[in-house]
């Protein structure tokens, strides 16, 4: 080594005052845990076992080949032939965003059914990219008729319409059967989040006309938090491909993802992002599990196991909130706890001594669900939460049942 680089070497290398933190001197530790809240799930073995084989490059044609599958598997698992169809890196809300982002321009009207949080949430996605925002509430486990809705439609004459099938902040399966039709009659894109109902309650993308459907990797496919499937039809496509402007996020811009995943007709797939190979092996093993099951099994499956679990509540003398059967989402139930308890001191009682969770609601079903009325705030909303179970008060907790 030449002399005059020796000092500049040294001064380099003493100039490190920050040193290594301790946390980083020891292994990783993590618990075992029961997952019984809304998400994330136990991961199985083999599953696990995918997400731990060695790492190949984001773009090889081996990746190409899995990201293929997972296409495929999507494909069954929502019922839909549509070409348009991905996974997105990040989790459900990365493809709630996408959706929103990639079909909605400023000032166009956009119509959210809020009867819990994730309704919430797409409206103030849509708020803050400057959509002129309408909602539609209820309280949460609330359902929305086809009437209401249709009315809505008629005068608001979105561009899009948001309904969350599977509603985990209260534990409800919304009926899906002819609001596409509605949505198609008023020239209205219909936007469903599945994300804590796929692969436990029926949906069929296509039978039932829903343009945009996404999911989550993490409920009931049991595959670890981090992508997000999710399929547009031609309807979604003529719309988000004949834009004026551009969608204001560069990473959920469809017509670079469309090339990343082969979907343009294009020879080559371009560079855009580098995905999460890992959470893609995941994937692809819990879609194959689901694809050896098949989704009737699947859903007879949850719903078994689902009735089992409301019986033996009920024998307890629990009270379920959703109380009609069959509006309860099989992959989440809500329980109302008996006047008299702190729920949050029952639930880290469980954690404590069983290591399992439970969780204490989600947004506006957060520990107590007013039936009185509640006013909640997110964005440049209010959201007023009307009664609809008269004057009592019920404090609430989630259990998602095992699959």
């Amino acid at each position: 080594m030449s002399a005059p680089l020796q000092p500049r070497l040294d001064r380099a290398m003493s100039s490190v005052t920050i040193p290594p933190p301790k946390c980083m001197l020891r292994p990783l530790e993590v618990p075992f845990r029961y997952l019984f809240g809304p998400g994330p799930s136990n991961v199985p073995p083999r599953v696990l076992a995918a997400g731990g084989r060695g790492i190949i490059g984001h773009l090889h044609p081996e990746m190409y080949e899995i990201m293929n599958d997972i296409k495929k598997g999507i494909q069954y698992a929502f019922q839909t032939q549509n070409n348009m169809t991905i996974a997105m890196s990040g989790s459900g809300h990365a493809a709630m965003e996408c959706a929103v982002f990639n079909t909605v321009e400023l000032g166009e009207s956009v119509l959210v059914a809020v009867n819990g949080i994730w309704g919430e949430r797409v409206a103030e996605i849509a708020e803050r990219m400057g959509a002129n925002v309408h909602i539609m509430v209820k309280a949460p486990g609330g359902v929305f008729s086809n009437g209401e809705i249709e009315k809505a439609l008629a005068k608001h004459k979105p561009v899009l319409f948001f309904l969350t099938h599977g509603e985990s902040s209260a534990g409800l399966a919304h009926p899906v059967d002819g609001i596409g039709d509605l949505c198609r009659k008023h020239n209205t894109l219909f936007l469903v989040d599945t994300v804590a109902s796929l692969g436990a309650s029926p949906i069929f993308m296509d039978q039932q006309n829903i343009d945009i459907l996404y999911t989550g990797s993490q409920k009931a496919l049991n595959a670890p938090p981090g992508t997000a499937p999710i399929s547009f039809n031609e309807r979604a496509c003529q719309k988000m491909f004949n834009r004026k402007t551009k969608p204001v996020s560069y990473l959920f811009d469809m017509a670079h993802l469309s090339n990343y995943w082969g979907n343009d007709g294009q020879p080559a797939r371009l560079y855009h992002h580098t995905g999460p190979v890992s959470g893609f092996f995941s994937l692809r093993e819990s879609l194959a599990i689901l694809a050896e099951k098949g989704l009737e099994e699947s859903w007879r499956h949850h719903k078994e196991v689902a009735g089992y679990l409301w019986k033996g509540l009920e024998d307890m003398g629990l009270k379920l909130f959703i109380q009609n059967k069959d509006l309860r989402l099989p992959s989440v139930t809500t329980i109302a706890i008996p006047e008299g308890y702190n729920w949050r001191e029952m639930l880290q009682y469980i954690m404590k001594h069983h290591n399992m969770e439970m969780t204490g609601g989600l947004g506006p079903s957060t520990g107590m669900v007013s039936v009185r009325g509640m006013l909640k705030r997110t964005g440049n909303f209010w959201f007023e939460y009307p009664s609809s179970q008269g004057e009592t008060s019920v404090n609430g907790f989630l259990i998602k049942q095992g699959t």
